[in-house]
C-alpha cells in the first residue's frame, strides 16, 4: 500500500508541478517508464556485485578448477545478494540447488535476472498509484531523466532562476542591498540555497521548467532600518 501511495504523491507532483525531494535509483525511473533494464543499469547501482558475478563466471581465468571451486567461492547454493544486502534465493528453491563449477553460468544469469526484476511488484504498485492522477501509458513516451525531472524538479537551486521568479517592492534590482543579497546567494552552497528555498517557499526543489513556477517570492525594503524584507511565496 505504501508504494501505491508513493505513486499517488508522484502523480500529484506531476499534476501540480510541485516537485518532491525523492532519491530513487536510476533503474527505478527506467522501470516506471517501461524501459527494459540491462546489466549496465545494475552496474550503476551495485558495481561490486556485478564484478563479483563476473569473477564467478570467468573464474577459470584465475586458474580455478572444478576441484578447487568451493575453496574459492563461499557460496554453495543458488542464493545471492538482494538490493538491501540480504542473502536470498535467486530462484524458487534456490537454497536447495547446489552451485557448482559446471552450472556457474546459469547461476550468474539467474542472479542478474533476479536483481533486475526484484522491484517489479513495487514498481507496478507505484505505477498503479500514479494512474489515479496522471495517464500512466504516456510515461512510456518519456525518458527516465525526463520523468525524474517532472516528479523531482531540479536538484540544483540556480541563482539565475531565482532572479527570474522574484518580485521587487519599493526597491529595484540595482539597489545596493539587492546586489549584496544576490551576491550572498551566489556564495552559498547548493545545500544552503535549498535551506533558503525552504525559508521563502517551504519547498526544496524548483520545477525543471521555470514557466511552471506559479508563485514568486518578494523582496521589499524597510526604509526605517535600511533592510530588505523577504515575503514568502
Amino acid at each position: 500500500m505504501q508504494f501505491k501511495f508513493l505513486g499517488i504523491l508522484m502523480g500529484v507532483a506531476i499534476r501540480t508541478k510541485k516537485p518532491l525531494d525523492l532519491h530513487l535509483a536510476p533503474l527505478v525511473w527506467k522501470q516506471l517508464c517501461c524501459v527494459p533494464l540491462t546489466l549496465e543499469d545494475l552496474e550503476e547501482v551495485d558495481l561490486l556485485y556485478v564484478q563479483t558475478l563476473n569473477s564467478i563466471l570467468h573464474i577459470e581465468d584465475s586458474g580455478i578448477t572444478e576441484e578447487s571451486f568451493h575453496e574459492m567461492i563461499p557460496l554453495d547454493s543458488f542464493v545471492g545478494q538482494s538490493a538491501d544486502g540480504k542473502m536470498v534465493p535467486i530462484i524458487p528453491g534456490g537454497n536447495s540447488i547446489p552451485l557448482t563449477f559446471s552450472n556457474r553460468k546459469e547461476y550468474v544469469e539467474r542472479a542478474i535476472e533476479y536483481r533486475l526484476h526484484e522491484m517489479d511488484r513495487q514498481v507496478a504498485a507505484v505505477r498503479e498509484g500514479m494512474s489515479w492522477i496522471v495517464p500512466v501509458p504516456l510515461l512510456s513516451l518519456l525518458t527516465a531523466k525526463q520523468l525524474e525531472q517532472m516528479v523531482c524538479g531540479m536538484p540544483e537551486i540556480s541563482v539565475e532562476v531565482l532572479k527570474k521568479v522574484v518580485r521587487y517592492r519599493e526597491v529595484d534590482e540595482q539597489h545596493q542591498l539587492v546586489q549584496w543579497f544576490w551576491h550572498t546567494l551566489e556564495e552559498f552552497s547548493n545545500e544552503e540555497r535549498v535551506l533558503f528555498m525552504r525559508f521563502v517557499s517551504g519547498r526544496s526543489r524548483l520545477p525543471a521548467n521555470t514557466a511552471d513556477i506559479s508563485q514568486r517570492f518578494q523582496i521589499m525594503k524597510v526604509d526605517r532600518v535600511s533592510k530588505l524584507f523577504l515575503i514568502p511565496w
